[in-house]
């Protein structure tokens, strides 16, 4: 099928700072974005909830950047196969449907979920992947899988699309450290990174060394225990020129009380926060360009 060739498009500058709606703020979506308004961001991404439409409108209101759409990715493993493979494909392309309806031009992926066994790769699922980027190529925007646990079955896809001039990568940075083992993921993909998520954690916390998603934490930069000075050099030598999306969480996992400091103070004061951190970064991947 005819692919438009989307990933050449240029670039925005890194200076444009995104984060991510989320049920953390005890508000609904139209007011996260008022708020994300105020405290000086230039962007967000949503997930897929039908209302892209609405979202797009209130971007264009706000002056602001629709930079993503999130797809469901909760039942993404049966995409490999079985029962409901198909529905979980009809499921992403109707998400892919609705970005390029209202207008947004990147959709990002997972390709697996779950931690007790490792994927099975099946020519069936990646062919199902094939249509995915296809159908976002028909419809002239771009498409990124995310490095979430599963690292085998995002090579296999990140392979098999290795030619699909929309496809790249969407680099997670938190999920490097506590779902890859911190094996860099820029050396991997860098040459296709469209798309960041920017957030923090403590790596890997269980004392027998079992990966949870109870360590994705979502934290704010330098909360942590990732190394900034090294997201922002790998940043700026695979030449990447794009926003930088922030995805973060004001709430704790079960039985943890990692974002207990964030609970304490408002929407308000912990989205300035956000986004002076966010300042911070982007500062630092800038003089990593000069």
């Amino acid at each position: 099928m005819e692919q438009k060739n989307v990933r050449a498009r240029p670039r925005d500058n890194c200076e444009i700072l995104c984060i991510n709606t989320c049920a953390d703020y005890g508000v609904d979506v139209p007011e996260q974005i008022s708020l994300f308004r105020e405290a000086g961001f230039s962007g967000f991404f949503t997930g897929w909830d039908g209302k892209c439409a609405e979202y797009r409108e209130l971007a264009e209101q706000h002056g602001m950047l629709y930079q993503s759409v999130h797809a469901p990715f909760l039942s993404i493993g049966r995409i490999w196969g079985g029962d409901g493979a198909e529905e979980e494909l009809l499921g992403q392309l109707r998400c892919i449907n609705g970005a390029a309806d209202a207008g947004v031009d990147l959709v990002i992926c997972h390709v697996y979920i779950g931690f007790e066994r490792e994927p099975v790769i099946t020519r069936e699922g990646l062919d199902r992947f094939r249509r995915i980027a296809d159908r976002a190529g028909e419809r002239g925007i771009r498409v990124a899988f995310e490095n979430t646990e599963g690292d085998t079955a995002l090579a296999a896809v990140m392979d098999e699309l290795r030619d699909y001039p929309n496809a790249g990568f969407c680099w997670d940075v938190g999920h490097e450290l506590c779902y890859n083992c911190g094996v860099d993921q820029i050396a991997l993909y860098g040459d296709r990174l469209i798309a960041t998520h920017i957030n923090d954690n403590l790596g890997v916390t269980r004392p027998e060394g079992g990966i949870t998603w109870l360590d994705d934490l979502h934290l704010l930069p330098y909360d942590g225990v990732v190394d900034w000075d090294s997201v922002a050099a790998r940043l700026s030598a695979c030449g990447y020129d794009g926003p930088l999306t922030f995805e973060l969480k004001k709430h704790n996992r079960p039985n943890r009380h990692d974002c207990d400091k964030y609970l304490r103070v408002t929407n308000e004061e912990f989205l300035a926060e956000a986004f002076a951190r966010a300042r911070r970064l982007s500062a630092t991947v800038r003089r990593n360009k000069k």
